[in-house]
């Protein structure tokens, strides 16, 4: 199977783990998974070899089973989907989660976002697009930018209506107050930033958030604006 469906079961349970709250205790209820997937990487070299392609092949390599997979091996009864959205996919599949939450699909989310490299090809195209660092370092608003850097890694966070989670006497790490999705339409290209757009999606969550863009202290960003 996909090396990325396992990390994810790996994870997801030090996720709950953190949380305290056991895994079997979740068993059968409306328990939602979201995960931020992109490539199958793993798909390309699974496909290599047609005479090793076997009846479990399209599932071990499906994007879908990702998060799938996790609900089976839980035995999870709530929404379960992976989202590809590139390079946004985890926190998109964050804004699902909170959607799921505030409109009762489910009482608790396990959200998570999951990448490995595992195919020169993919490699190749990026870099025929000339869209990776030649020095291979980013320098994100930099006059030196030069192009990205690819990563990998998984992460894993459990989320509750914070009314239910202080209920339950859970550890509450943060809270999320809103969030925002939108696409940028038609541009300078179809993998081209649109900055009105983002300037949209960004007063979209401050509004859904309740927040003012100046009492934010702090903020992450996405170099190529995806």
């Amino acid at each position: 199977i996909d090396p990325q469906q396992r990390l994810l079961l790996e994870v997801a349970s030090e996720a709950l783990e953190n949380a305290g709250i056991p895994s079997q205790s979740l068993r059968h209820t409306q328990t939602g998974v979201y995960v931020g997937a992109s490539i199958t990487e793993y798909g390309y070299h699974a496909s290599a070899d047609l005479p090793s392609v076997d009846a479990w092949s399209n599932a071990g390599g499906a994007l879908s089973i990702i998060a799938n997979r996790l609900s089976y091996f839980l035995d999870l009864r709530g929404p379960s989907m992976t989202v590809d959205t590139a390079c946004s996919s985890s926190l998109v599949a964050l804004h699902l989660a909170c959607q799921s939450l505030r409109m009762q699909d489910c009482g608790l989310a396990i959200v998570a976002g999951v990448n490995l490299l595992m195919s020169p090809a993919v490699f190749r195209g990026f870099d025929q697009s000339g869209a990776l660092s030649p020095t291979g370092a980013c320098h994100s608003f930099d006059a030196d930018a030069d192009g990205s850097v690819r990563g990998e890694g998984c992460g894993a966070v459990v989320l509750k209506r914070l009314s239910d989670a202080v209920r339950d006497g859970d550890p509450v790490l943060a809270v999320v107050r809103g969030s925002a999705v939108n696409q940028d339409g038609r541009s300078n290209g179809l993998l081209a930033p649109n900055p009105a757009a983002q300037m949209a999606v960004l007063r979209a969550a401050y509004a859904n958030a309740g927040v003012a863009a100046h009492d934010v202290d702090y903020i992450e960003t996405h170099g190529t604006g995806t």
